[in-house]
Order: structure tokens, then C-alpha cells, then sequence
């Protein structure tokens, strides 16, 4: 009997669900100024990678090579990325629009705090990210994402089993 694979693509929807009831409980519960919840939410994706990268190499039996695993998860980056940018998208224009201004308020109180900052050094801040939230939101997205679920696909390549087999060590006849 075959073992049965589970694949790149239903690993990155279950982390990508994972990512978004995260997201939506944050916006629900107000959490917005809790900085470090961020990175509970990166934590939750990079081991999820990881443990996709150990479960993917035993489901085939650890013959795979370090190129394997890691085209495996970052093909699995590849999906979260694709739908954690789609919701971020309906999030802030349909979903949540007023999550923008909350997120906006919640900068414009962190750059009070800096003596340094003017007035009109945080009007003109906060006036340049309110234009271009959304660019800087998908970009951050994508670019966050993609670099995150890179590291964590290098250290489960890293650190799963491999026995991969040699197909030139075989007698062909």
C-alpha cells in the first residue's frame, strides 16, 4: 500500500486558515495594540512550514533530498502568500474598512511618542501611508510572507530525514 502525500496546496489552505481566523480574532477582541501577537502569528506559520517539510519527507518515506523539501514548502509559502494577500485585500476594502484607521490611529500614537517627530513631520507621515496603505499592506504580505515561509523552508529541509535514493547506484539489468 502507498502512503498517501498530503499536498503543498492543502497544507498552505490550512495554514492560510489558520493565518486569517488569527487575523479576524485580533480585529474582533480589538488586539491591535498588542505588538508581539504579530509574531505569534509568524511563529504559527513558520512551524507549520516546518512540521509540513517533516511530514512531507516521511510520507515518502525520507527519500527525498534537502531541493525537495524545501521546493515543497516554499510551494506551500506560495499558496499562503497567494491567499493571505487576497484576504488582506477584501479584509481592508470590504470586510474591515475601518480596521485602516484603527491601524492608522495606532501609528500615528507611536510616532507621538518620538520627541524627534514634529507635527508636521507626522502629518505628512501619517498623510503618505494613509496613500498608499494598501500597496504597503499587499506588499508587506507578500514580501513578510515570502521571506518568513523561505526561512522556514530551509530549516525543515534542514533538519527532516533524508535517505534519498541514488537512481545512477542501481543495476539496470
Amino acid at each position: 500500500m502507498e502512503n498517501k502525500v498530503t499536498t503543498h496546496i492543502v497544507k498552505g489552505l490550512m495554514l492560510s486558515a489558520l493565518s486569517i481566523v488569527f487575523s479576524m480574532v485580533v480585529y474582533i477582541f480589538n488586539l491591535y495594540d498588542i505588538s508581539w501577537l504579530n509574531w505569534v502569528n509568524t511563529a504559527v506559520l513558520m512551524i507549520g512550514l516546518i512540521y509540513g517539510n517533516i511530514l512531507y519527507a516521511n510520507q515518502n518515506n525520507n527519500q527525498v533530498t534537502f531541493g525537495n523539501l524545501f521546493a515543497h514548502g516554499f510551494k506551500t509559502t506560495a499558496v499562503v502568500i497567494v491567499i493571505t494577500t487576497i484576504y488582506t485585500v477584501v479584509a481592508f476594502k470590504f470586510l474591515f474598512p475601518d480596521m485602516v484607521d484603527k491601524i492608522l490611529d495606532i501609528s500615528r500614537k507611536q510616532m507621538e511618542k518620538n520627541p524627534k517627530m514634529t507635527d508636521e513631520m507626522i502629518e505628512q507621515a501619517m498623510t503618505m501611508t494613509k496613500k498608499f496603505f494598501m500597496p504597503f499592506a499587499i506588499g508587506g504580505t507578500i514580501l513578510g510572507t515570502g521571506f518568513m515561509g523561505a526561512i522556514a523552508s530551509l530549516i525543515g529541509a534542514g533538519i527532516a530525514k533524508k535517505n534519498p535514493v541514488d537512481p545512477f547506484n542501481n543495476p539496470t539489468a
